[in-house]
C-alpha cells in the first residue's frame, strides 16, 4: 500500500506535464490522420483549393454503403478532435491544476487527475456533432450541393448562404453568451467542478455544450469551403483558437461575422451560374 501511494504521489508530480503531452499527442495524430485523408483513399491535397466559391467539377451522387458511413463519421469527429482539442486545452490543463490542488489539501483522496475523463466528456460532444455533420453530409450530395468527392459546394449561392448565417450567428447573444463560457475556464471550474472521473467527464459535456454552441455555424462552413480542405480547416481552427484564447477574442468574432457577412453578400452579387442550372 505504501509504495502504491508513493507511486500515486510520483505521478501527480508530473502530471501536468502527462496531461500536456498527451493532448499535444492526441493533436498530432489527428491532424496526421487528416493529412493521410481521414480514411477516404483520397489525396487531401485534391481536396484542397484557395479558390472560394470552389471550383466547379462534374459529380456523380453516390449511394452510401454502411462502410462508408462509418469512414465519413470518423473522418468528421477526428476533424474535430484536431480543430477544437488546441482551444480546449486551457481548461482541460486547468482543471488538471485544479484537481490537484484539491489533492493536495487533502479534500479529496489524492489520484492522477481525470483530465482525459474530462477531454472524454468534451470529445463526446463533438462526436455527437459529427454524426449530424455525416447525415447533413449524405443529404447535402443527395441534393447535389456539394461535391461527392472533393466535398465542397457546387452551388456559389449555397455557399454565399452558409457564409451569411455564420456571420449572422457570430453578432448574435448565443454566440456571445457561449463564447463567454469557453473564455472563462476559472469561472466554468469554479461553478461546475465536480471531484473524480465520472464528476471530470460531466463537467466536459458541459464545456463541449458551450463550446458547441460557440462554434457549430463555423464547422458548418466546411460545406461551403471543403470538408476536406486544408485551407479551411487550417483557417477555422485559427479562428477558433483566436476567439477562445486572445485578448481581442469577442472584438476578432464580431469582426470575422462581419467580413463574412461582406463576402457572402459579394458572391451573391457577383455574376455566378444559376442555381439548378
Amino acid at each position: 500500500m505504501q509504495n502504491e501511494a508513493t507511486n500515486v504521489e510520483a505521478l501527480l508530480k508530473q502530471e501536468r506535464w502527462i496531461v500536456a503531452v498527451g493532448l499535444l499527442a492526441i493533436i498530432a495524430l489527428a491532424w496526421w490522420w487528416l493529412l493521410q485523408g481521414a480514411g477516404t483513399g483520397m489525396n487531401v491535397m485534391n481536396m484542397t483549393t484557395w479558390q472560394f466559391p470552389p471550383p466547379a467539377r462534374p459529380s456523380v451522387v453516390q449511394s452510401w454503403s454502411p462502410q462508408y458511413t462509418v469512414v465519413m463519421l470518423l473522418m468528421w469527429w477526428i476533424m474535430m478532435i484536431a480543430m477544437m482539442t488546441p482551444s480546449a486545452a486551457p481548461m482541460i490543463l486547468l482543471y488538471s491544476r485544479a484537481h490537484r490542488y484539491e489533492c493536495d489539501r487533502g479534500k479529496i483522496e489524492a489520484s492522477v487527475a481525470p483530465a482525459f475523463s474530462f477531454l472524454g466528456g468534451y470529445l463526446a460532444i463533438w462526436l455527437a456533432f459529427s454524426a449530424l455533420a455525416t447525415g447533413l453530409q449524405w443529404a447535402l450530395e443527395k441534393a447535389g450541393l456539394i461535391h461527392a468527392m472533393l466535398m465542397w459546394s457546387l452551388e456559389p449561392i449555397f455557399a454565399a448562404i452558409l457564409l451569411l448565417a455564420a456571420g449572422l450567428y457570430q453578432l448574435s447573444s448565443l454566440k456571445e453568451v457561449c463564447l463567454h463560457h469557453c473564455r472563462s475556464p476559472a469561472r466554468f471550474l469554479a461553478e461546475n467542478y465536480q471531484p473524480g472521473a465520472a464528476g471530470a467527464f460531466r463537467m466536459g459535456t458541459k464545456h463541449g455544450l458551450f463550446c458547441l454552441g460557440c462554434c457549430w455555424f463555423l464547422m458548418a462552413l466546411l460545406f461551403a469551403g471543403g470538408v476536406m480542405n486544408l485551407v479551411w480547416i487550417a483557417g477555422l481552427t485559427i479562428l477558433v483558437l483566436i476567439e477562445k484564447v486572445a485578448p481581442l477574442g469577442h472584438t476578432i468574432a464580431r469582426l470575422s461575422g462581419l467580413l463574412m457577412i461582406a463576402w457572402g453578400a459579394w458572391i451573391l452579387l457577383s455574376p455566378h451560374i444559376p442555381l439548378g442550372a
